[in-house]
């Protein structure tokens, strides 16, 4: 895995992105915006479910002056999402900590500078969403809705900004596939220090969308790009925080909670172990220390796995071992490894914390 691509710290509301700072995680509301009551329930779904950003769309001015009563009343910081009309940002900036919009639909360089005006009076940084989709007619008609049509959008509206005295940028690159999406991103990284957010965008039901973004996002988090990070699902707004931590801890980005290494079903298992795994998953997901452990099914895993594991388990034929960084500290019957076990891990959790 590569060190992480060095980038400028900006701050959305109270959290950083960029440079040293965790990176995030963000869903965005579906609610009618200018419903505050069903946005601001949604917001607090995010926030109990570990999200740090939210974003809420603004389609009309109605959704825009509700902000200010939703901001009062949010757990998370906002962004509000800008599309075509420029004057529902100048709005929106009177309340929100951060403005998104698409340099693709938003129309004539001049109202972008009214947005970076209305940004600069609350030190707001701006997101340029750029799209494969809906890139300016100038990038598509030469380049085509390609990479380098993106990578080339994001270049001249990062240059208008910055002319305008204005860098507290990030910037977003996204189109409906992996390929495109990872390749704007890496071409256009060397380019500039701003923090990236990251995310296919369009990318389909829980299933589709999983498998999408744990291959572009981990790709480019592997390779030490993004700052924050969304992974956008046709779905519930928990399942979007759920995944994109997972992908975070899975590419090593993330230092929280428990790894938990299991073996695959196969023929040499001797134990319920998909029964095991399910319940240990549920009764360690309040542990936020970085452990490894492991569960492994039959001694030909075990072997390995359980011995390098903080704390393991090791079935065998109607009963197991128990091994805590190597060592065995039980042999028991197969219905008392898992109460032993998730003891153990606590117990190891509360050590690594103390130290």
């Amino acid at each position: 895995m590569k060190d992480r691509y060095p980038t400028k710290k900006i701050y959305v509301g109270n959290v950083a992105v960029g440079g040293d700072a965790p990176i995030s995680v963000q869903s965005m509301t579906f609610s009618n915006t200018h419903d505050v009551s069903a946005t601001v329930e949604q917001i607090n779904r995010l926030h109990f479910a570990g999200a740090d950003i939210v974003r809420v769309a603004v389609p009309t001015m109605e959704d825009a002056l509700a902000l200010k009563a939703i901001k009062e009343r949010s757990s998370l910081p906002i962004v509000a999402d800008i599309h075509f009309n420029y004057r529902l940002a100048l709005e929106a900036a009177k309340w929100v900590d951060c403005i998104r919009f698409n340099p693709g639909n938003i129309g004539e360089k001049s109202r972008i500078k009214e947005i970076v005006k209305a940004c600069k009076a609350r030190n707001l940084p701006v997101r340029i969403g750029i799209n494969a989709g809906s890139l300016e007619n100038k990038f598509e008609n030469r380049y085509g809705a390609t990479a380098k049509g993106m990578v080339e959008s994001a270049l001249y509206n990062i240059k208008y900004l910055e002319d305008l005295d204005f860098t507290d940028i990030k910037i977003s690159l996204k189109a409906s596939d992996v390929d495109r999406t990872v390749e704007a991103y890496r071409m256009l990284r060397p380019l500039n220090n701003y923090p990236f957010h990251l995310g296919v965008t369009e990318a389909g039901t829980i299933f589709h969308a999983t498998i999408k973004s744990a291959i572009g996002l981990g790709a480019l988090l592997l390779d030490g790009i993004g700052d924050t990070m969304r992974v956008s699902i046709t779905g519930e707004l928990e399942e979007e925080i759920k995944v994109g931590k997972a992908i975070l801890k899975d590419s090593g980005r993330a230092k929280d909670g428990v790894n938990i290494i299991s073996c695959p079903t196969c023929g040499r298992i001797e134990a319920n172990l998909v029964s095991a795994v399910a319940e240990v998953e549920k009764r360690l997901s309040h542990i936020k220390t970085p452990l490894d452990v492991s569960v492994m099914g039959c001694v030909v895993n075990a072997i390995g796995e359980a011995k390098h594991a903080d704390v393991a388990i090791a079935y065998g034929k109607g009963s197991g071992l128990v091994m805590v960084q190597g060592e065995v500290v039980a042999k028991l019957e197969e219905s008392k490894l898992v109460d032993r076990f998730v003891e153990e891990v606590e117990k190891m959790a509360k050590i690594k914390e103390s130290n």
